[in-house]
């Protein structure tokens, strides 16, 4: 048997932390009855800075369930560094771990067949949602959309796969090993390489609450998933400024056609709409190097990524 952990980030999860709790402890004496995980597997949550009374909840949560265990950040660091926190800080804890959000919109029932696919010599199992439908239209429509332009970009991910998944200690120990700080996990732990699959994840509708993705922070991740793995924006701007000296030496050929037979027409609006125009790309080209660019100076200062205040471990 192995000892299990599985290990969620909390943002302003009061709402749902009581739930969870009883629906993973639930969960955890099943699979200990029937031989999967030990008795001594925990639950981790990770307080990510909240500001309600998501510490609390978990501080009360581990004195009265021998299972929860916590971790509270100095402050908040984001989902990502959030789920690295908790996944750096619980990998000498536990055989395995299993990155869940404290939502628990995940499918919890895959968590046995995680289990048993790590038994069968998987390092690594992936959570893909095969169906959305408790998603709102907006975010199923830019999620589809961002998994196509990563897959355009080269960038490699498991498509609909998010952050529910099975990782190994000896994953785990790997992914140790990288050591930048512009975190986009979905993109990064494909590349350790280990033996890996997939499991059936059918998302459920949140138990109470928002969700704390608002549409500024997917925008956010899903650029930093594209710039932190591909250089090809790069390569699309170089291209796009070959076709614009490809147009304007159309505009010159034709302009010098016009003068020679006396048609040419003065156009302001062609003027302005030209400026427009080149003016709109240099922006766009400067603002995607600039991103490169902030992620170059992010990583050269080498500052860690998160403080753990407290620890919370039976």
């Amino acid at each position: 048997m192995i000892k299990l952990a599985t290990v969620s980030p909390c943002y302003n999860e009061e709402e749902v932390l009581r739930h969870s709790v009883e629906r993973l402890t639930a969960l955890f004496e099943r699979m200990i009855k029937e031989k999967l995980i030990s008795e001594d597997s925990m639950m981790v949550f990770v307080n990510d800075g909240s500001r309600d009374r998501t510490w609390e909840i978990i501080s009360e949560q581990h004195r009265e369930n021998k299972y929860v265990c916590g971790i509270n950040l100095a402050h908040n660091v984001g989902h990502q560094n959030a789920i690295m926190a908790g996944m750096m800080t619980v990998r000498e804890w536990a055989d395995a771990i299993v990155t869940i959000d404290a939502d628990l919109q995940d499918d919890i029932e895959c968590i046995p067949q995680m289990v048993k696919e790590l038994a069968a010599g998987h390092d690594i199992v992936y959570g893909v949602k095969v169906s959305r439908q408790a998603d709102p239209l907006l975010k199923r429509l830019t999620a589809q959309a961002f998994y196509k332009i990563q897959s355009s970009m080269d960038v490699e991910s498991i498509y609909n796969h998010a952050d529910f998944r099975l990782l190994s200690r000896r994953a785990l120990d790997m992914l140790a090993t990288y050591p930048e700080h512009n975190l986009y996990l979905r993109g990064l732990i494909p590349m350790i390489g280990l033996p890996h699959t997939t499991v059936d994840d059918v998302i459920s509708e949140r138990y109470a609450g928002q969700s704390k993705y608002t549409l500024g922070k997917m925008l956010s991740l899903a650029l930093n998933g594209i710039t932190a793995f591909s250089v090809k924006p790069l390569y699309l701007i170089f291209n796009i400024g070959l076709l614009f000296l490809v147009i304007a030496f159309g505009i010159a050929v034709y302009v010098a056609y016009s003068l020679i037979n006396g048609t040419a027409v003065p156009g302001w609006a062609s003027l302005i709409l030209s400026i427009w125009l080149v003016g709109g790309f240099i922006l766009i080209s400067m603002g995607i190097m600039g991103a490169y660019i902030g992620k170059i100076f992010i990583e050269v200062k080498q500052r860690p990524l998160y403080h753990i205040q407290e620890i919370l471990k039976n």
